[in-house]
């Protein structure tokens, strides 16, 4: 399951495409295993058309579609750090309970643009009406 290293001689559009394969794995690991993953996957396919509809122009479509990537991106990467976290060992230490912390800390900034940048094009919205 795990991802394996790419042969020295790998390259080109075999390079991509196994790097790519290697990515589809780790969406689905993060599907199959992350339940915060697929919270925010799911309010993710809910806003995207709506971000697409509300959005004036292409500037704001992408302030709203890229704020709601944005989460899904850096849920991942606290996902991996938590799971390399554990793999170190589940025995509470200071600098893991740290480490998960501020993974988590990233995960609430990120959902905290999505407040502001919606929220500030939703006021726009409703101050011009």
């Amino acid at each position: 399951m795990s991802a394996k290293i790419n042969k020295p001689g790998t390259r080109g559009l075999k390079h991509v495409l196994q790097a790519a394969g290697y990515s589809m794995q780790g969406l689905k690991a993060a599907v199959t295993h992350e339940e915060a993953f697929r919270l925010e996957l799911m309010a993710a396919v809910v806003l995207l058309p709506l971000a697409l509809w509300l959005g004036d122009g292409a500037v704001e479509r992408a302030l709203l579609v890229g704020s709601l990537l944005l989460v899904l991106l850096v849920e991942l990467i606290n996902s991996a750090l938590e799971a390399v976290v554990d793999r170190v060992g589940v025995e509470h230490h200071e600098l893991s309970g740290r480490a998960k912390d501020i993974g988590s800390a990233a995960v609430f900034i990120a959902l905290t643009n999505v407040a502001v940048v919606w929220g500030l094009l939703l006021w726009e919205r409703l101050a011009a009406a």
